[in-house]
C-alpha cells in the first residue's frame, strides 16, 4: 500500500513483526491534516519506549467520529503515507472499528499513548495494556494546534 515507506502493515504482518519487539508503543488517530501538535504528539510517544506503531481511522471510522463535514479531508492511503513518512514512527496500520480496542487487545502494546484530552476518561485499550503490565501515558496536547482550529481559521469562522 504505502511503497515509498515499507512502513504499513496489515494486522498479520504486524503481529509477525510484534512478535520479534520489546518496547511496543501504541497510539491512535485520524492524523487527516498534519501539524505540529501531531508531530509533537509522536515524539513524545516514541520516546516512551523502543518502536512506535501508529494506527489510523479508515476514512469510514474518521467519518464517524463527527468532526465535521466533508472529513476526513485526506484518505486513508494519503494519511498513512504521511504519518509513516516521520522519522519517530515505526510502523503504521489501520483500523475501522470506532475504536482500536481490538487491535490493541491483538498487539499488546508495552505502553499506550493517548492525547490529554482523555484525562479522566477511559482510554480505549488502557485494561489490556494494564492487565499486561504495561502502561497508560496521556500527553498534553500544544495549545492552538489542532486540525480542527486550522479548519475554522481556513474557511474563516
Amino acid at each position: 500500500m504505502i511503497s515509498s515507506s515499507g512502513k504499513y502493515l496489515s494486522l498479520s504482518e504486524l503481529l509477525g513483526w510484534r512478535a520479534e519487539q520489546r518496547g511496543v508503543v501504541f497510539t491512535n488517530g485520524v492524523f487527516d491534516i498534519l501539524h505540529k501538535g501531531h508531530v509533537s504528539l509522536l515524539e513524545t510517544a516514541r520516546a516512551q519506549g523502543e518502536k512506535l506503531v501508529v494506527a489510523l481511522n479508515d476514512d469510514s471510522s474518521a467519518a464517524r467520529l463527527e468532526k465535521g463535514v466533508g472529513r476526513p479531508f485526506n484518505t486513508l492511503e494519503d494519511r498513512l503515507e504521511v504519518v509513516a513518512a516521520l522519522e519517530a514512527v515505526d510502523r503504521v496500520t489501520s483500523f475501522s472499528e470506532d475504536t482500536p480496542e481490538e487491535l490493541i487487545k491483538a498487539i499488546k502494546p508495552d505502553v499506550l499513548v493517548k492525547g490529554g484530552d482523555y484525562r479522566g476518561k477511559k482510554v480505549p485499550g488502557q485494561d489490556t495494556v494494564n492487565e499486561l503490565g504495561g502502561k497508560v501515558v496521556l500527553v498534553n496536547f500544544l495549545e492552538g494546534y489542532s486540525t480542527t482550529d486550522i479548519v475554522r481559521r481556513i474557511s474563516g469562522a
